[in-house]
């Protein structure tokens, strides 16, 4: 199998995975210089880089890359002291870089107006592939979303019913009515995408999930979902609202700490309802 073509397919499919590539020889090794290893996010691998307690290190070295999304380069002494078996008595050095591989982060949009529109061209500018879907040929199409990967002009359900997301995409709804929005919230939670957000305010969120509950959809399922979706700072145009819901996206996808304890997530949203009721 060609190293390059399995990066091109797990790129397509929206996989992560890590090229780990002998840079530097000096004596002799198990391999030759330029020789590659690649590291699929499920741990398997394509080609080699010699075998040994090098391959395993490099093979940890490669997970690690693709969790911090920061390459690394690692250094060898295959000399044949006790202390320093490497398990291949060759008696030379090499270093190997290991980089990561990561496709664009990809980012469904169901809802082609103002918000809409407005979270596609920021996405977009962050680096997000944006896959929009409306049931309005008149919103969704080439003309407002010149770079999208793919814009999906008819009826939500039926787009809902041919589409999986995979386990990495975002999903932001930003419909023009809660019948849309709930109806697209209740399709996201059973899908394996990551993550899952809904515009509204909280009574709106509850209400929503309380129907859906009705509707059969498991409370845990609907846990999942990041509702009131956006970071609070104040916005109140769509060009704001929209610079808040990517902020969110990006302090997800870069699993910035200090923000996302913060972010609205609809499981501390029925908490909070519950404690209030209780209070009373």
């Amino acid at each position: 199998m060609d190293v390059y073509d399995e990066i091109s397919r797990l790129r397509h499919e929206g996989r992560c995975c890590a090229l780990a590539t002998i840079i530097n020889v000096r004596g002799s090794i198990p391999s030759v210089a330029a020789a590659k290893m690649l590291v699929r996010d499920d741990g398997s691998i394509v080609g080699t880089i010699g075998g040994g307690c090098v391959e395993a290190e490099v093979w940890q070295a490669a997970r690690d890359v693709m969790k911090e999304e920061k390459p690394k380069t690692l250094t060898f002494n295959l000399d044949q002291t006790p202390d320093k078996d490497s398990g291949l008595a060759c008696g030379g050095t090499l270093q190997v870089f290991v980089e990561p591989i990561l496709p664009s982060p990809l980012l469904y949009v169901f809802g082609a107006g103002h918000v809409g529109l407005n979270v596609y061209k920021i996405a977009r500018l962050a680096g997000f592939d944006v896959v929009v879907v409306d049931d309005r040929d008149t919103y969704a199409n080439r003309e407002r979303f010149p770079e999208a990967q793919e814009i999906y002009a008819e009826d939500m359900e039926r787009v809902m019913s041919r589409v999986v997301p995979p386990k990495a995409a975002f999903i932001v709804i930003v419909t023009r009515g809660h019948r849309h929005d709930m109806s697209v919230l209740g399709w996201a939670v059973r899908t394996p995408a990551h993550y899952i957000g809904m515009i509204g305010s909280k009574r709106k969120v509850l209400t929503v999930c309380q129907e859906l509950e009705k509707q059969g959809v498991p409370s845990d399922a609907l846990k999942r979902a990041h509702a009131p979706i956006g970071i609070n700072i104040g916005a109140t145009t769509p060009e704001e609202i929209a610079v808040s819901i990517v902020a969110e996206l990006i302090a997800d996808r870069r699993h910035c700490m200090a923000t996302l304890p913060h972010l609205g997530r609809v499981d501390q949203l029925v908490e909070k309802a519950a404690e209030n009721t209780a209070a009373k």
